[in-house]
């Protein structure tokens, strides 16, 4: 397995992942909705998008992290929004690599850390972070408010 950070030359691969991650999520099918998307966070180093690759270079899983703040810690904060990893390729270690390249580049760029939010009902999410080092934050709510 080979982790790269993806560019507009893998947009492709990044895109049909992030289609499907999107569909897991109830969301429709939208492949070029999803090229788009991903190329704008691309274009404007809005984001860092890694892919696993096979050994044919067929793209297994990803992760896309935004770049945020902690003001009460006064660092970089990183916030892995995506995790995906194509249903042939669960349970061979993907969803860790990509969270250890995740953890490096938190690491690389003096971060305080990173932060995630899943489903209340994604278990095996939830047994991912836990086993890969991530403590769940009891202390604090998330609230959403939607622009109509």
């Amino acid at each position: 397995m080979n982790i790269i950070q993806a560019t507009t030359t893998e947009l492709d691969k990044a895109a049909k992942l992030f289609d499907d991650y999107r569909v897991f999520y109830d969301q429709e099918p939208d492949l070029e909705g999803a090229k788009g998307f991903l190329n704008e966070r691309m274009a404007g180093n809005e984001s860092i998008i890694y892919l696993a690759l096979d050994e044919n270079n067929d793209a297994m899983g990803f992760v896309q992290l935004y770049p945020s703040f902690t003001s009460v810690g006064m660092k970089k904060l990183w916030i892995l929004n995506d995790l995906y990893v194509d249903l042939l390729h669960r349970k061979k270690g993907v969803a860790e690599a990509l969270i250890e390249r995740s953890k490096e580049l938190s690491r690389s760029t003096g971060a305080a850390g990173l932060v995630l939010e899943t489903q209340n009902e994604n278990h095996p999410a939830q047994t991912l972070y836990t086993k890969t080092g991530w403590i769940k934050d009891n202390m604090h709510s998330n609230f959403f408010w939607k622009t109509e």
